[in-house]
């Protein structure tokens, strides 16, 4: 099947849908169409760009697109004078010879992770669309798993690209923050954004990687797991785990074990403990983007706000300089001290998330469950970020909804974590 009949097959089943469409912001139809017919032309000529030559790609709605205002999720940005020109990662996308089929929804300002936005609404769950999503990239995790892309383009910072994959049944890739360029990105935390891929397999996560990163393609050959040294950080990061993610994943180490990886408990609680007390006022990520939206912070907001986003900065907002440099200083010698604790495996695992999604009902009823249900979200996967990491999530077998299992690596280890990728996903699908 040629591109462009793929893509017309995509926009024919999100016609159908037209009137409620919660997973896309916007589509590009016309200039997807005419990338894919480019892709098809170069193939039927016996030529190539490379991996992403013809892939059916969507970026999140926080990416700038040359000509139209960037929202990021919100009412605010409506009236943002449009951008100048595409975000850098879009270009090398385009440039690779993928076609954008559009934007896909999130949370307002990339901010909360249960993937709920009150202004354009809320894309339901692959696996069940009653359920969240996961967020802040809900639409990118939706997209990739229903296959309305190939490949989706999501922002994490606490791990708005793994919690969303998870909860949808798909590969998703925290790269090393700075391995892609954030231009053209709206941002939340610039110490602690990254942008990466989301995709039904590690080799188109792989492949996406090397584009975005402005890396010449190169295969992988996945890594050997006889010998490899697995830690399982058991504490904190395991407790509050539901059944149907704890079976899964103890049943994901006995396959690794029996592979002839070396599984053995790494303790980490300290550094945990430490990261935790440092940001005790409030979270990194919360007082950078309470420096980035200060002015309507200050002012009010002339448009409706989610008030989970204006009530955590706002608090941030009140955090003094001196807390912010004392944090990030304590933070760097944090890092420092993780990397050289994990030098002593070749992988941290764990589950993604500690829970499956829950209905979006529940979370809207009942605000201090839906804070709970955040907080078990994020817990596992802001390790990565908190820490200057990079991680992989992906599907684990056997379980009712979707569940995501975790391969933590050291800071630029990101070639090495997606190798193992390659590896776990066979032994998984085996």
């Amino acid at each position: 099947m040629t591109t462009r009949d793929r893509l017309e097959a995509i926009l024919g089943r999100l016609s159908v849908r037209a009137g409620d469409e919660r997973v896309f912001m916007k589509l590009y139809a016309e200039a997807a169409r005419g990338a894919a017919d480019a892709a098809d032309a170069r193939a039927k000529a016996g030529l190539s760009l490379g991996p992403l030559d013809g892939a059916i790609v969507s970026i999140k709605d926080l990416l700038d697109v040359a000509g139209e205002p960037t929202l990021a999720g919100s009412l605010m940005r409506r009236d943002t004078a449009p951008a100048e020109r595409d975000a850098l990662v879009v270009r090398r996308l385009r440039r690779a010879g993928a076609a954008i089929i559009g934007k896909t929804a999130m949370t307002e300002f990339a901010f909360t992770a249960l993937g709920i936005n009150p202004h354009y609404g809320t894309p339901g769950n692959a696996a069940d669309p009653t359920l969240i999503p996961g967020g802040s990239s809900s639409g990118a995790g939706v997209s990739a798993a229903e296959g309305t892309s190939d490949i989706s383009i999501g922002s994490d910072t606490g791990g708005s690209v793994r919690i969303p994959a998870a909860l949808n049944g798909v590969v998703g890739f925290k790269p090393t923050a700075r391995r892609v360029p954030l231009d053209g990105a709206f941002p939340l935390s610039p110490s602690l954004d990254s942008l990466g891929p989301l995709a039904r397999t590690v080799g188109a996560c792989i492949a996406t990687d090397a584009v975005m990163a402005g890396k010449e393609f190169s295969a992988l050959v996945p890594l050997s797991l006889p010998g490899l040294r697995i830690g399982v950080p058991r504490g904190r990061l395991m407790e509050h785990c539901d059944g149907t993610v704890s079976a899964a994943f103890e049943q994901s180490l006995k396959r690794l074990a029996a592979s002839g990886a070396r599984v053995e408990d790494i303790a980490i609680d300290d550094l945990l403990l430490a990261l935790r007390e440092t940001t005790r006022v409030a979270s990194i990520a919360a007082i950078e983007g309470a420096e980035i939206h200060a002015d309507w912070l200050s002012a009010g907001a002339k448009v409706a706000v989610d008030r989970h986003v204006s009530g955590g900065l706002g608090r941030a907002l009140q955090v003094p300089a001196i807390a912010y440099i004392r944090t990030m200083r304590r933070r760097a010698e944090l890092v420092a001290a993780m990397d050289e604790r994990l030098s002593s495996v070749d992988l941290m695992v764990l589950p993604t998330t500690p829970v499956v999604a829950q209905p979006i009902a529940e979370m809207l009823d009942d605000e201090r469950h839906g804070d709970r249900i955040e907080g078990l979200l994020l817990r596992n996967t802001q390790v990565a970020n908190q820490f200057d990491l990079c991680a992989l999530s992906l599907p684990m077998p056997g379980t009712v909804l979707p569940a995501g299992l975790m391969l933590v690596g050291r800071h630029g280890h990101d070639r090495r974590v997606l190798a193992a990728g390659l590896a776990v996903e066979a032994l998984l699908k085996g």
